[in-house]
């Protein structure tokens, strides 16, 4: 290390640890301190009584050294040379005993008293001057604000930006934070930094927002850090603690938080109303004291609404959140035909300050969402404007979404509606009601229907079916499957029969590959096109997927016998309950759900007290959000006997159980059937058991006209005697006894001849050469329906008459 000449100011920090020697005038060593000892491994006797030259590592240096001290240079960088020969470089500095004499160039220093010279280890001394300058640039800055605090916390050293703001007073050494600071901001503060003196861990960037008591409507966000000051025997002196302003960070913060919390909560719900409720819940208190949203009226019917011709648009205010200036809020529900731009618009309920965005999403004009704030807490910032847009884009799209979503939800319920029978129905069997409770699912309605269906005899079946899915998909099998079961219903086969056959059909639509995506030219698509391009022109060609299955129950009652024939395919059995009051279920056999194939179906029948209600439903009715459905149908059975409940009306009854499931977030169908059963009085019904005699016709003839006399029908006598004419001799012709004849009066006359042959009846038109081969046409033209049903015996065929009207 080269000298470095003689430095007229102070050179030398005073360090723990400093060497120190004493030179007379001649430049020689009369003195030697311990540390002295430690920093050059000599001890005093080896030194004392040399001359300072000996100990420079380069004596050569010695004369440049005392012709500086003679221009009064006192301090300055050399290299020593230590006991073992290694060399030391050192900063010193050397202190005048006396005034100098005459300097002699090569016996010593001057002639005087002599010096004191204190020498450190050169990079010790840089380290300290580096730190000197650290600590003089750090409360020269204005970035930070610095603070230095004594064990009681006053102030005893700031540098001049400590917190630039409206009440801070220029000087503050001696003052306490609560001196200036709102009582309450600088008691947070100060407890922080009565931590850090007690327990001495430092405070890293703790946030508080801080008011003057000279503007308290101000405030700015600081972080503060704070370190304790401690001597070094351990005894804390005082805290520093530096102040970041990080108001614009902070608002940036809250800002991107508000635009998340905003997007969640509007991206959560299909429903239109819901997704306004929920934009205006997350701009309070966020970026204003009120919030209010106006949604046009035509999209929350699911349609794209269209301005007039003034570009206005009716909206309806969906949703408000918060408080007006006045203390009361604008009520929600007002329409009103407004302009609707994304420019700022006047103060809504009152606010001085307000800004307004349209919803906006793929080019239309969804609504718009104000929001507004008291003066106390600022104006708005483009910031705050360029945040409300972006959560009005975000809004728009999921808003579109649930309208998008409400347009199709509203066709599915409406053809699923549109499929179903109507809900009441009065028949010689039952009296019927029906209620249906579309899922609110994001899936769409599920496929669940019920049906009614007058079959022969005076018998009705009933009828509850679940497609699994939901959406168009599940809506349109549902239509296809209640078709079917109206077709095979009509060829009078039994429950389990039938389920076979439907079983066999959903099979086949399992099987059926799904149909191509076309465009609006009928072409297939080879661009991947966004399925929304066909909700957007209002169709869709095909149904979007194939259903998955479906379950079934299929009961027919016999108001004759009394006697109800029950099948299931996967669905949960049928209650009924008596005239009692008494439920129970009916012990059905569950099959396998439909599209299965390769198992059985089984059909149980039991006995049915007249006046007592059947109850067919959908899973979606007994099962709870547990999933327990067991539970569900023990709710069901106490609805059943619930005093009163049986004698009122099937539709009051039927309310009253519906009512029971949740008005929203329904996860699936919920759907009813009530039928209260009738019974055709024993006088209303008689038979006949012959043989296959030719001559047993004319003996069914006179029985036959003699109850219909009794029973008031003498104007169906002839019709009567004729078509039970033709299908005895039929029956007699083509079959062999036993024969079984039944007449039946039940809101119209119904014949029945019952044989043991499978084989069917079939109508033809005979030719004029023909002697035989016109009965059944007689038949179908002489009354109002005929037809043939299979029976473990045989067959039935049956034909019915419509009474006559009565006379005045």
């Amino acid at each position: 290390m080269n000298e470095t000449p003689f430095s007229r100011d102070s050179y030398l920090p005073v360090l723990e640890g400093t060497a120190g020697a004493l030179l007379d005038g001649r430049g020689r060593i009369s003195g030697w301190t311990p540390e002295a000892v430690a920093l050059l491994g000599r001890s005093a006797a080896d030194v004392v009584g040399l001359s300072a030259r000996a100990l420079l590592a380069d004596p050569a240096a010695w004369p440049a050294l005392v012709a500086a001290y003679a221009r009064g240079a006192r301090g300055g960088e050399t290299v020593l040379r230590t006991g073992e020969g290694e060399h030391a470089p050192v900063v010193f500095q050397a202190f005048d005993l006396a005034d100098m004499g005459q300097v002699d160039g090569t016996a010593g220093v001057g002639a005087g008293a002599g010096c004191l010279v204190l020498a450190a280890p050169a990079e010790e001394a840089v380290s300290w001057h580096q730190d000197q300058a650290f600590i003089r640039e750090l409360f020269l800055q204005d970035r930070v604000g610095l603070a230095v605090f004594d064990s009681e916390l006053r102030l005893l050293r700031t540098n001049t930006h400590l917190l630039p703001y409206t009440g801070v007073p220029s000087d503050l050494r001696g003052r306490r934070l609560s001196d200036f600071l709102w009582p309450g901001d600088a008691k947070a503060v100060e407890e922080k930094l009565r931590q850090v003196l007690a327990t001495g861990r430092p405070l890293i960037r703790a946030v508080e927002f801080l008011r003057t008591i000279e503007d308290p409507g101000g405030g700015v966000v600081i972080a503060i850090s704070a370190f304790r000051l401690q001597a070094p025997d351990g005894q804390a002196l005082g805290v520093t603690a530096l102040f970041t302003d990080v108001t614009e960070l902070h608002r940036s913060s809250e800002r991107l938080a508000l635009l998340h919390r905003a997007t969640a909560s509007v991206g959560g719900s299909l429903s239109v109303r819901d997704t306004g409720r929920e934009l205006a819940a997350a701009l309070v208190p966020g970026l204003g004291d009120l919030a209010v949203v106006e949604i046009a009226e035509a999209v929350s019917l699911g349609e794209e609404p269209v301005p007039d011709r003034e570009g206005r648009l009716l909206l309806r205010r969906t949703a408000v959140a918060g408080l007006s200036a006045a203390g009361d809020s604008p009520a929600a529900s007002d329409v009103g035909l407004v302009a609707v731009d994304d420019g700022d618009v006047p103060g809504v309920g009152g606010h001085p300050m307000t800004m307004t965005a349209s919803l906006r999403a793929r080019g239309m004009v969804l609504g718009r969402v104000s929001v507004g704030r008291n003066s106390d807490r600022g104006a708005y910032e483009t910031a705050d404007r360029d945040l409300l847009r972006e959560i009005a884009d975000r809004a728009a799209l999921a808003l579109d979404n649930a309208r998008r979503f409400t347009r199709e939800r509203r066709a599915a319920v409406g053809l699923q509606r549109s499929m179903l029978p109507p809900t009441q129905m009065e028949t010689a069997a039952a009296t019927t009601s029906g209620a249906y409770l579309p899922a609110d699912t994001t899936r769409g309605v599920g496929g669940d229907w019920f049906d009614v269906i007058p079959l022969s005899s005076a018998r009705v079946a009933l009828v509850v079916g679940d497609v699994v899915g939901h959406g168009l998909a599940a809506t349109a099998t549902m239509g296809r499957l209640r078709t079917a079961v109206r077709t095979l219903a009509d060829l009078e086969l039994e429950p389990d029969e039938l389920l076979t056959h439907l079983d066999d059909l959903v099979a086949q639509l399992l099987a059926e590959p799904e149909e191509t995506d076309l465009d609006e030219e009928g072409e297939e698509r080879t661009d991947g096109g966004d399925p929304d391009d066909d909700l957007d022109d209002g169709w869709h060609i095909g149904i979007p997927s194939s259903p998955t299955g479906a379950t079934c129950v299929y009961a027919i009652y016999d108001p004759v016998s009394l006697r109800c024939t029950v099948a299931s395919a996967g669905h949960p059995p049928p209650a009924v309950a008596d005239p009692e009051g008494h439920v129970s279920y009916l012990p059905v056999d569950p099959g396998p759900p439909l599209g299965v194939g390769g198992l059985p179906f089984e059909a149980t029948e039991v006995e049915v007290a007249p006046g007592s209600v059947l109850a067919l439903y959908s899973d979606g009715l007994i099962e709870g959000r547990d999933g327990d459905m067991d539970a569900g149908m023990n709710e069901l059975a106490g609805h059943l006997t619930r005093p009163g409940a049986l004698a009122g009306p099937l539709r009051e009854l039927g309310r009253a159980i519906v009512a029971g499931r949740p008005a929203y977030g329904l996860g699936d169908d919920v759907t009813l059937l009530l039928a209260r059963t009738r019974a055709v009085p024993a006088e209303d019904a008689t038979s006949w058991r012959i043989e296959a005699d030719p001559a047993a016709v004319g003996t069914v003839r006179e029985a036959a006209t003699t109850r219909l006399r009794e029973w008031g029908l003498e104007e169906l006598v002839f019709t009567t005697e004729l078509v039970l004419s033709e299908l005895v001799t039929n029956a007699i012709r083509y079959a062999g006894g036993p024969i079984d004849v039944r007449l039946i009066r039940a809101g119209r006359l119904i014949c029945e001849v019952s044989d043991p042959s499978a084989t069917h009846p079939r109508m033809r038109r005979a030719r004029l050469t023909d002697e035989g081969g016109r009965g059944l046409y007689l038949v179908a033209q002489l009354t109002t329906r005929w037809g043939s049903r299979y029976s473990r015996r045989g067959k039935t065929i049956w034909a019915e008459q419509e009474f006559p009207p009565p006379t005045d």
